[in-house]
């Protein structure tokens, strides 16, 4: 199954799951309502509140906490193709002949980092093209630093470029932190167990009316199931339907620079 299929899988899984809890919680209910038909609901009104409280904070910090990092990613994207299209600028600096050779690595390395986050799904591919993307870093690195350090050159030459070839390469490290952190499991079992927990207070106190409320029922379920869907696409862009690829644009467009 595809990363897609899961996160449905476990967004249906999560509706049916309310669904019950709210089939659970109304028996439940009800079974209170014939034992004391006159407080079968009274004092449950501070619990509920306490617990659909919790569930809409974690909500609100967990969508948050998503869409801050997806924009972040997307936005890491044009960083390292301003810092790869300044490093390849700078190549200027360098002795014509020394140019050339330089200047096919960094088109080669471009490609390699167009590709890398193409297809996040083969895990083995993308760690294959890092490895090449770390090599290539290492050749265009030696080359630059032989370059700059021959005879005759500015010494001003190395200062600028050096430094720009440095950043290019920190924005591996900095891109490849990002698309790993994610928050820990925990907080997606605490929101889907909240959901349930919530269902089931909600049966609980529907348990009054005589004919089941599927309307409400349904809205309820259906908007939190689809709420964690929506979070768990935008935490991995690479792989749901929310994605950031567009943004790779920016990157080929330095490509097309280069040649």
């Amino acid at each position: 199954m595809n990363f897609t299929e899961v996160v449905m899988a476990a967004s249906v899984g999560l509706f049916a799951g309310m669904l019950l809890c709210f089939e659970v919680g109304r028996r439940a209910g009800i079974a209170r309502l014939a034992r004391d038909p006159q407080g079968g609901a009274v004092g449950s009104g501070p619990v509920e509140a306490g617990v659909f409280g919790l569930l809409g904070l974690l909500i609100a910090f967990t969508f948050s906490g998503a869409g801050s990092r997806f924009e972040e990613r997307r936005h890491l994207i044009s960083v390292e193709a301003n810092a790869i299209g300044t490093a390849y600028l700078r190549l200027d600096l360098l002795p014509a002949d020394a140019q050339p050779a330089l200047r096919e690595l960094f088109r080669r390395y471009l490609d390699v980092r167009v590709r890398t986050y193409r297809h996040a799904e083969d895990a083995r591919g993308t760690q294959a093209l890092l490895g090449e993307g770390a090599a290539l870093q290492r050749q265009i690195w030696t080359q630059a630093v032989a370059a700059g350090g021959r005879a005759g050159v500015p010494g001003h030459a190395s200062m600028l470029l050096l430094p720009a070839i440095n950043d290019m390469i920190d924005m591996t490290t900095t891109r490849a932190v990002a698309m790993s952190s994610h928050p820990p499991l925990i907080i997606y079992i605490l929101l889907a167990t909240l959901s349930l927990v919530s269902a089931l207070l909600a049966g609980y106190v529907m348990c009054a009316t005589r004919v089941r409320s599927w309307f409400y029922m349904l809205l309820f379920a259906g908007t939190l199931s689809l709420s964690l869907y929506v979070i768990l696409d935008l935490e991995y862009p690479r792989l749901g339907q929310i994605r950031i690829d567009a943004a790779d644009q920016t990157l080929r467009d330095v490509g097309d620079l280069m040649r």
